[in-house]
């Protein structure tokens, strides 16, 4: 906030704390791999399309590697699609990887005012595009079965968190923070009554949630809703998994730098969440807990700053 006009941030925000988020704002670019955990590392791709290969490759190898190793399962959590996975599927094909061993478990799945999750055939939903973009384009013979490929739903959400415990839990937990915070849908104002209780919010599994108002703008950017900002796109609900199911991940693997506008709107809140203070009305920042890497791209690992540190120079008509 400028020194000449102080003002509160809005009721409408979970977290209030202006002075945390004006340290969180001030974090240059040299010192956002500075982690304050020493179970979070934090590092930097700084070109778009290094980044891009990077995370693909990063799931390949882990399917690949479990596979030498003889394992008879691999466990993934897999987040939003993006139109990335079809290059997964293109490598698994190209260098005939078998992927039997492969259970996957995606993070969330939009649901409407009475809480039931969308259909596999709505062109909004994660189920449809998962399936457009990675399921379907590996070959059958190398494809993990059918009942190895997994979604919350209103059926199964009360289970979820169990199905995956029952796993052994996640191998990689992937993912991305969201604009207010947010993993998964697991939305900042669900923190409310946990604050001062991380152990009990750690614990909290898949469930139905309100999607946050952010999180509503947030996703109105991508394509899904034709990158329009159509805010009457995005469901109200949506079915999610928990603080508790990236706790008992191996390893929670988080990717910023996917989105609209170069995901620049990611530079604040990835330095909140992973400089800030750990509570849960910034979700995210329980990643300082956990056994976590978070990789940022160029755009994102950018001053807060850079943006508006110069006036913009005017033009006379």
């Amino acid at each position: 906030m400028s020194q000449d006009f102080n003002y509160q941030l809005s009721e409408h925000l979970p977290f209030k704390d202006a002075e945390a988020c004006k340290k969180a704002r001030a974090i240059k670019r040299e010192d956002i791999t500075n982690s304050p955990s020493e179970s979070l590392s934090i590092r930097v791709i700084e070109d778009d399309t290094a980044f891009r290969f990077a995370y693909i490759m990063d799931i390949v190898a882990g399917i690949k590697r479990a596979l030498d190793e003889g394992r008879k399962k691999y466990v993934l959590i897999l987040p939003a699609p993006n139109p990335y996975y079809a290059f997964l599927a293109k490598m698994i094909n190209d260098l005939n990887i078998p992927c039997h061993h492969v259970h996957t478990y995606n993070m969330d799945e939009y649901a409407d005012e009475q809480g039931r999750t969308a259909p596999k055939t709505w062109k909004g939903g994660f189920q449809y595009w998962m399936y457009h973009d990675l399921f379907d384009r590996i070959r059958p013979e190398l494809r993990m079965p059918e009942s190895q490929i997994h979604f919350p739903s209103d059926k199964t959400v009360n289970d979820y968190s169990r199905m995956i415990e029952d796993m052994g839990g996640a191998d990689v937990c992937y993912g991305g923070i969201g604009w207010c915070g947010h993993i998964a849908f697991y939305e900042p104002h669900l923190g409310e009554p946990y604050v001062g209780k991380v152990d009990e919010y750690l614990e909290l599994g898949s469930r139905i949630v309100d999607l946050h108002p952010i999180t509503v703008c947030q996703n109105s950017l991508y394509a899904d809703a034709g990158s329009a900002g159509d805010w009457s796109w995005v469901p109200p609900k949506a079915a999610t998994i928990g603080p508790h199911d990236l706790k008992n991940s191996k390893l929670v693997s988080f990717w910023n730098g996917f989105g609209a506008g170069e995901s620049m709107w990611q530079r604040f809140i990835t330095r909140l969440s992973l400089h800030g203070p750990i509570t849960p009305l910034v979700p995210a920042s329980l990643l300082q807990l956990m056994q976590s890497e978070v990789i940022l791209s160029g755009a994102v690992a950018a001053d807060c700053s850079s943006l508006t540190s110069e006036r913009r120079v005017a033009i006379d008509i």
